[in-house]
């Protein structure tokens, strides 16, 4: 598709931008507004870092090839680069998993919620969850490098991946295969879980007899199940067509890869802006003190 590159890298292009500026402008509003020093954004803000940190670890790469038709990257910059984009997926995955959780416990007991998950109790989880994805992560590449490599390899996205660099090698890479397998049972745990809390909350909605009441409490989980569907419907779909349709174009698989580290940042900010109006209402004050 190198006829196509610098048509591909305008939308590219415009889709980080839009992605950095969102995810720096919740961030911004929940720092300096003291009135969203709660719990639920603390949690948005980590999930906004979160996909800021994807953004940019993909950033360099996407740019070389699509603006200026540079394919090489050095393998140090390979594996400092499936580190990032790794590490801050996992970040992501248990940032959505810690906000299945709180709208659980926000709607089995809602008397006490407030006192539940305290400011103190969410930054000390979110920096547990943090290490945790760092030390799963962190052998990647490590173990990476210890594989030899004899030639050039042709990697198959725009971006470096664990399990796809791990495909080049040329000497035995049955650690690098266990590992891999190892993370992304923990990642489908994740999912599982989510899928859990959901089916629990879903038991409490039919329990109430009010119609008004259901969609009341199901409109608190819309954003966050949004979130959910945007962050894992790509990855799902990526595996399943590596796994179950080898006969599909490497173009489609290029794009759908290139979905999961550009939708979930451009969108997640979108999403939550639109449904939490607190942050909707703080970014219209905003724009129309600079009108006025």
């Amino acid at each position: 598709m190198k006829h196509a590159h610098i048509w591909v890298s305008i939308p590219i292009c415009l889709m980080y931008l839009l992605a950095i500026l969102g995810n720096c402008t919740i961030l911004f509003f929940i720092k300096t507004e003291t009135s969203l020093h709660e719990p639920m954004y603390y949690f948005l803000s980590m999930l906004a870092f979160s996909d800021l940190g994807l953004s940019i670890s993909s950033l360099p790469t996407m740019l070389r090839i699509f603006l200026f038709n540079v394919t090489g990257i050095s393998p140090d910059a390979c594996f400092a680069q499936e580190f990032f984009i790794h590490g801050f997926s996992a970040m992501e995955a248990s940032v959505l998993f810690i906000m299945s959780i709180d709208r659980l416990i926000a709607i089995c007991n809602p008397l006490r919620y407030t006192s539940i998950p305290t400011s103190a109790r969410v930054i000390k989880i979110g920096l547990i969850f943090a290490a945790l994805c760092i030390m799963f992560v962190l052998p990647f590449p490590f173990i990476l490098k210890r594989l030899k490599f004899c030639k050039k390899s042709l990697l198959s996205h725009s971006y470096c991946l664990h399990q796809d660099v791990m495909k080049q090698a040329c000497s035995d890479n049955r650690v690098n295969v266990i590992y891999g397998l190892f993370v992304a049972l923990i990642s489908l745990l994740y999912l599982v879980c989510i899928a859990v809390s959901y089916m629990l909350i879903l038991k409490i909605v039919l329990g109430i007899t009010s119609h008004k009441g259901r969609l009341k409490v199901l409109n608190t989980c819309i954003s966050h199940i949004c979130a959910v569907f945007i962050f894992y419907v790509p990855i799902v779909t990526l595996a399943a067509l590596h796994r179950f349709a080898k006969h599909v174009s490497s173009v489609v698989r290029v794009i759908i890869a290139d979905i999961f580290l550009l939708v979930p940042p451009l969108m997640n900010p979108i999403v939550y802006s639109v449904k939490s109006q607190q942050i909707r209402n703080r970014i219209l004050t905003k724009l129309c003190e600079k009108q006025g």
